[in-house]
């Protein structure tokens, strides 16, 4: 009972301390601590895919991500404390929520950053047949490709790379290795393949070939836009389903009685069911999250 008041007693000491810092000053804080631990231990590949994110205006301001905090915190707490009835259980499950949103940032940032790499993919590939129908040369293609400012980084660095080992090496096998390894998207391996036959083995139907992959390149870009669709509608009715499920626990209280339940809670194996169906709740919607945001975009 007395730990529980001086909870509430340091719960309420906070809010009066986040109320006295005016312009914001607060969440600035801890965002700005955040971003802190996340650049001395993040992942240099992730930190460019974060960079991406920000570049492309998609990455949440420290508002928001307090605003993300506050949400989890609270309905985490609220959920557990239906419950168990004790703030400090709920105080832990609320603080266990907040510790997963770096990592729900995290995939969110690499589905920003795998829906942004495909659409360079897409530009690049389509941009290099028109080049090609052109040129009849996939160097010259490529150059022409760069110097269109059609491109931008990381992929636009890797084509300039290409041209560079096409040159040193006085062949194109090198630098579609090159291309391949960096992106394995089924379409620009074909893409290449065809190239390579056609400067190899030369073909009197090279337009109509091109032409072909144009079309599966149209094809392959509407089932992915068709795919985020479904997995948009997907995840409304995904996380609808999951947070419905928390409150079963009402149900649960309302059929047996407020008085019932206490005692039925009151128990130890009891309480560590009703942990297991928090965990396994939650750990059904975190595995949702994961499968909607990876692979957007790839094949």
């Amino acid at each position: 009972m007395y730990i529980e008041i001086l909870v509430i007693f340091f719960i309420l000491v906070f809010m009066i301390l986040y109320r006295k810092n005016t312009g914001g000053k607060f969440y600035k804080y801890i965002a700005n601590g955040v971003a802190d631990v996340y650049d001395k231990y993040a992942p240099y590949s992730f930190k460019m895919v974060r960079e991406k994110t920000k570049e492309l205006g998609q990455e949440y301001t420290p508002r928001q991500y307090m605003i993300q905090i506050a949400v989890f915190a609270g309905g985490a707490a609220i959920i557990t404390y239906l419950y168990f009835y004790s703030i400090i259980i709920a105080i832990i499950y609320a603080v266990i929520a907040v510790l997963f949103i770096p990592y729900l940032a995290y995939l969110r940032c690499n589905k920003v950053y795998s829906e942004y790499l495909f659409e360079q993919i897409q530009v690049y590939s389509t941009n290099v047949i028109m080049e090609f129908n052109t040129t009849q040369s996939f160097v010259k293609s490529l150059e022409g490709v760069r110097d269109s400012g059609v491109l931008e980084d990381p992929v636009l660095h890797d084509v300039t790379e290409m041209i560079s080992i096409a040159y040193a090496s006085s062949s194109i096998d090198d630098a579609i290795d090159y291309f391949n390894a960096k992106y394995d998207y089924y379409i620009i391996r074909n893409m290449h393949q065809l190239f390579l036959q056609i400067t190899k083995e030369g073909s009197k139907d090279s337009g109509e070939a091109l032409e072909g992959m144009s079309q599966d390149i149209d094809s392959l870009v509407e089932s992915v836009y068709r795919d985020r669709i479904d997995r948009a509608n997907f995840h409304k009715q995904f996380l609808t389903f999951g947070v419905a499920l928390y409150f079963l626990v009402s149900l649960i209280q309302l059929l047996l009685g407020n008085d019932s339940y206490l005692a039925l809670i009151s128990t130890w194996y009891v309480q560590i069911l009703l942990h297991l169906v928090v965990i396994i709740n939650s750990y059904f919607l975190l595995s949702g999250e994961k499968y909607y945001n990876e692979d957007v975009g790839a094949e």
